[in-house]
Formats: structure tokens, C-alpha cells, sequence
């Protein structure tokens, strides 16, 4: 039986800023896609991936759907693709939102499939045919939402909060003043009325009910029985929270936090006790009848340039909101993963040292987490045959997954590497208060298979893993064992 396990995509496979759109029984995912190794954000082109409903451990890669030199301001490939958002247009046909790293401009692609080839259509522009953005004193082009609504009117959504330099928006000083909002012709890219104004930053104006999780990035709308539901990333750049208002351009009102890549937030948590490394999230919402998932993406390798895809079922609370999501290993797999057979040490959703988790998009980041774990693969880019592992485990490091339905477990397998000499504790509760198995490791630079007897009941738990010693191990897999005679 195949189980949907985060990141829900191939090991090898980076695609931060997901969007998931739902076409003709098939989820279509629509991200920024980062080169794993490389210096910046969004090196790759615009590839996509999708999944039937009724399976979401079943992607499939679409291929590439739009790349960066289509774009006639980009001929010589040299600027990136940030996050998109991707639409059906009341012509039936599907329109690709996405903006060029920091130059300040807004494109719209076109294709009459959802993950054919998109072809360039055009800028975003005022009805005088100029450029939005090419005029300083626009507000900053970025990270398209696109919502076309039941009365098939066309809204935009757009806002980042950090001021760029005027040189890398075609010298041109763009405003800043939080996420704006404008209506579209049904050319899907004239500016029929805006931009406006829907959420100031911080610092910016009155933020009202936003206060604490002020707008930062990262739009995205959706409309849930009959209310318009803004998605974002908060000041605090590591949560996706959302707003919710009776119509599409202004009114919102803050909803709460859907989910933090740390957990921050969670019951009262706060980033000093995050349960990964903290960096830049971005995604979106879809559901399936009663079923409501946040698509967003982790950190790895100890940079924010190699970020991957993740999802979490939300839980929908009594005043037709959403809870805060728990961080898992389960995302869309509709509950706990097997208690049974071999996992990935990749598909941790906890990770720290013996000094907690830290922001990895800090400057230095590789060097003052020189002593921290970190995901990682030993491939190049795109590799398929590429394995993802967990590095630098030094002595406190744990990594943490949740959650395995477990039944007649009797002992645990775990396969590790590095040069280090100690014992890994098994526990199913993150302090360690009890410990559940405890294997002898020593490496020698050689992948190893060490296994011992473990008690734990029945029913559904964590697993912590934390190593103790001299060196630095690394993580490559774990297994149950449910006969160790």
C-alpha cells in the first residue's frame, strides 16, 4: 500500500511556494522550483506535478510548464521565476501569474491545458497599456493570488513588505505598503480598477485585528462556503496564517495561524522551542468535500534556496474556521503512517541540536550552523538516484516523526553513517522523559544497520530519535521490526 508521506514529492524534487488547484479530478501544484546547491532562490524553470483526488500519494511529474526566457523581459535567462499562482479563466482556458524575482514586474502565460505548455501572454497593465510597476511610485509587483470568482470578475492580489533596491527593479523606486488588491479585465491582465490597499504592514497603518501577525507575502485566495479566504505569510515570515471577509476586495478580518514549519504558535510555543529550522513558507489551501489541506514548504541544507514541498490536513473549528495544523510526517496521507516496514530519515517533520532549532535565512547561516543537523542529499540536482538524509548529528540532536499507527512492535532498525562514536535513544515523547530502545552506534565513515528491541504499545505515537556521543552521525533511514527472534 503506498502512503503519502511530506515532502509529498520525489526526494529530489524542490518546489517551495505551492499552489495546489484542483482540475478535473487532479490536484496541480504550481511553485517557485529551487536548484538544490545553488546560490539564489527559484533558479529552475516552472515545472508541475499532480495527483489524482482520490490518491495523494500518487504525483506525477507534468514536466516543465513554462520557462524563464519565454518571457520577452528575460531572453537571456538571467532573472528567476518567483512563486506563481495558476487559474481557469471564464474562457475555459488556464492563466500562469508569476513574477521575476525582484525586477518588478507581473507576467501572465496561457495554455488551454493545466499543465501543458504555457505560452506568454503578456505584463500586468493599466488600461493605457503601461506596465504595472514600470513607473516609479507603483506599488511593488509580487507573489500573484488570483481569484476568478462566481460571477466571473477576475481579482489579483500582490504585496511584499521588504523595500528593494531601485537597481533591482529596473531602477525604478517602487512603493511598498502592504498587500494590495485590483480587479482584472476579462483579458485576464488589464487593470480594470486598483490597485488598492487591503492589508497594511507593519508600521503601515492601523492592523487592527492583524496586530502580531501582520502581512508580510505570499497572496492567496480562495473562496469556502461563500466567504473569501485570504492566505499569507506573516511578519514572521516562518507561518502561513489567513483572513476572511464577505467579498473579495477589502473587509478582511484575521483568522488565525493554519501552520508554522516550527510549530511556533502552536499551544503557546514560541520560536526559542521551534521543533524545525525556521525560514520562509509559502502555499496555499484546497479542499475536497468536507477535507480542508495548507500546502507549504520546509528548509534544507542549511540555506532558504532549497526548500520542499509539504502539506497538512486542517481541522476546522466550531465558528467555521481552521485550527492551527500540527507540523507531520503524515501530511496527506489522511491519518498515521503504517508502524510497519522501512522510512526515510528525510520525512522528519522535527529536527534540532542540543541548542534547539535557528532561522536559516540569516546571513552566515551555513557557518553559525556549522554544529546544527540538516537535510541534504548526496546527488547533484535533479539526480533521481540521489538519496536525502539527514546530516551532522552531533551529540543532543534529535529528529522527530509523527505519526505511526503501531501494533506488535517488538524492535527497530535504524541505518546511519558519519564518523561518530555513542548510542541512539528511541523515545516517543520528545523530552525524553522515557526511553523506549537505546542502540550502541560507532561509524567509521561506512553506512551501518544497527537494530534493537523496543517496547512500545499499541496505538498511535511520535518517534524521537536522538543521538549521544562523540562525531557527527548521519540519518539515512529507520525500520520496524516485528519479530526480533
Amino acid at each position: 500500500m503506498t502512503q503519502a508521506v511530506n515532502p509529498y514529492l520525489p526526494s529530489y524534487e524542490y518546489i517551495p511556494d505551492g499552489e495546489p488547484r484542483v482540475v478535473d479530478g487532479r490536484v496541480y501544484v504550481y511553485g517557485s522550483h529551487d536548484r538544490f546547491g545553488a546560490p539564489m532562490f527559484c533558479v529552475n524553470d516552472y515545472v508541475c506535478w499532480s495527483a489524482p483526488v482520490e490518491d495523494l500519494s500518487s504525483w506525477r511529474y507534468e514536466g516543465v510548464i513554462y520557462k524563464k526566457n519565454q518571457d520577452p523581459l528575460n531572453r537571456r535567462g538571467f532573472r528567476s521565476l518567483y512563486a506563481p499562482d495558476m487559474v481557469q479563466g471564464p474562457d475555459g482556458r488556464f492563466y500562469l501569474y508569476y513574477a521575476f524575482d525582484f525586477m518588478g514586474v507581473m507576467g501572465v502565460a496561457v495554455c488551454d491545458t493545466p499543465a501543458g505548455r504555457y505560452e506568454y501572454l503578456g505584463h500586468i497593465r493599466f488600461p493605457d497599456g503601461r506596465e504595472w510597476g514600470s513607473r516609479s511610485g507603483d506599488e511593488f509587483p509580487f507573489d500573484p493570488g488570483v481569484l476568478v470568482d462566481d460571477d466571473g470578475r477576475v481579482y489579483l492580489y500582490s504585496g511584499f513588505q521588504t523595500k528593494v533596491p531601485f537597481f533591482m527593479s529596473r531602477f525604478r523606486n517602487l512603493k511598498n505598503t502592504g498587500c494590495v488588491v485590483m480587479e482584472l479585465e476579462k483579458d485576464m491582465m488589464t487593470i480594470r480598477k486598483g490597485p488598492t490597499l487591503m492589508l497594511p504592514f507593519k508600521g503601515k497603518g492601523d492592523t487592527g485585528s492583524f496586530d502580531g501577525h501582520e502581512f508580510f507575502e505570499a497572496s492567496s485566495i480562495r473562496k469556502i462556503d461563500g466567504k473569501y479566504v485570504f492566505v499569507y505569510s506573516s511578519r514572521h515570515n516562518h507561518e502561513l496564517c489567513y483572513a476572511v471577509s464577505d467579498r473579495p476586495d477589502g473587509g478582511y478580518r484575521f483568522g488565525g495561524t493554519l501552520v508554522d514549519i516550527g510549530d511556533v504558535f502552536l499551544d503557546g510555543r514560541d520560536e526559542a522551542r521551534a521543533t524545525n529550522y525556521l525560514g520562509n513558507t509559502h502555499g496555499g489551501m484546497f479542499h475536497l468535500g468536507e477535507d480542508f489541506y495548507i500546502f507549504y514548504h520546509r528548509q534544507t541544507n542549511r540555506t532558504s534556496y532549497a526548500r520542499q514541498a509539504c502539506a497538512e490536513k486542517l481541522v476546522r473549528t466550531k465558528d467555521g474556521g481552521f485550527a492551527q495544523a500540527e507540523v507531520t510526517s503524515c501530511g496527506l496521507n489522511g491519518g498515521p503512517l503504517l508502524g510497519e516496514g522501512r522510512y526515510e530519515a528525510r520525512i522528519a517533520c522535527n529536527l534540532w541540536s542540543k541548542d534547539g532549532a535557528a532561522r536559516i535565512d540569516t546571513f552566515l547561516s551555513k557557518w553559525k550552523l556549522r554544529k546544527h543537523p540538516y537535510f541534504t542529499q548526496n546527488g547533484k540536482d535533479d539526480d533521481h538516484e540521489s538519496a536525502q538524509y539527514i546530516a551532522n548529528m552531533r551529540s543532543g540532536a534529535v529528529a522527530g516523526f509523527k505519526y505511526f499507527r503501531i501494533k506488535g512492535l517488538a524492535g527497530i532498525q535504524i541505518e546511519v553513517g558519519g564518523k561518530c562514536a555513542g548510542t541512539v535513544e528511541v523515545s516517543t515523547v520528545s523530552d525524553f522523559s522515557s526511553v523506549n530502545a537505546c542502540l550502541p552506534v560507532q561509524t567509521q565513515g561506512k553506512r551501518t544497520e544497527l537494530s534493537a528491541p523496543i517496547a512500545i504499545d499499541d496505538g498511535v505515537h511520535a518517534l524521537y530519535f536522538r543521538f549521544q556521543g562523540t562525531g557527527a552521525m548521519d540519518f539515512y533511514s529507520f525500520a520496524f521490526i516485528s519479530d526480533c527472534n
